[in-house]
């Protein structure tokens, strides 16, 4: 499993997942930078496809399919025929699911904690912690989108990534209330319903091992 770019073999575990999203996170750090780099230069187009080595499209002046699919965090769903068919598949999968609906209920708690405390805008542990929390949801509509047989390695690479965004949420939180920037009140009730979601993918994580172990044997899980 060494070639993620070409075209994949057998069932891949989360650890080749792992690799894979960390490929495809690279990937799009060299695009968001040559593209900030090169947003003024009237040659941006052709400079950037050469860069990232898409070569095959530099003639016909059209790559968008490219970068929107390497932008798309939801790049699974390429194969949709349109977003509102897509879309409702999503919501028909996992909008349902009580810990997707405990970490949009976060967020949304969290925007509410800004609209009572406009300076929080501007304080950096404040957006980590938003942005992180936002994050988690996200990964979390991947992990649960999708729990097909062959690929449960990718939803337990999504779900470990959304364990970590809830981590660094949890260190921004208290942080915050070292900097007293929220109450004690406040950080109570956000730390348990960050707690809520950080217990509730790891208990999901197991359970999807479990699933793993069970279709697969102990041979084909490195976990």
């Amino acid at each position: 499993m060494s070639n993620f770019e070409g075209e994949r073999e057998g069932i891949w575990d989360e650890y080749d997942w792992e690799r894979f999203l960390q490929q495809q996170d690279q990937r799009t750090e060299k695009y968001m930078e040559l593209l900030e780099k090169y947003i003024d230069d009237p040659q941006r187009d052709e400079i950037i496809a050469r860069e990232m080595g898409w070569t095959q499209i530099l003639g016909d002046g059209d790559w968008s399919a490219e970068v929107d699919a390497l932008l798309d965090e939801d790049w699974r769903l390429q194969d949709q025929e349109t977003p509102d068919s897509a879309e409702q598949q999503l919501s028909e999968t996992f909008e349902d699911h009580i810990l997707y609906r405990a970490a949009f209920a976060l967020t949304v708690w969290i925007d509410k904690l800004f609209d009572q405390n406009a300076s929080l805008q501007n304080e950096p542990a404040a957006i980590k912690l938003a942005t992180h929390a936002a994050l988690a949801s996200a990964k979390l509509a991947a992990a649960l989108s999708d729990d097909d047989v062959d690929e449960l390695g990718m939803t337990i690479a999504y779900l470990k990534r959304a364990l970590k965004a809830i981590t660094v949420s949890l260190d921004s939180a208290s942080k915050l209330l070292s900097e007293k920037l929220i109450g004690g009140r406040q950080y109570s009730v956000l730390q348990q319903r960050l707690f809520q979601v950080r217990d509730g993918i790891i208990t999901l994580m197991g359970e999807y091992r479990g699933e793993w172990r069970r279709r697969f044997g102990s041979e084909g899980f490195r976990g």
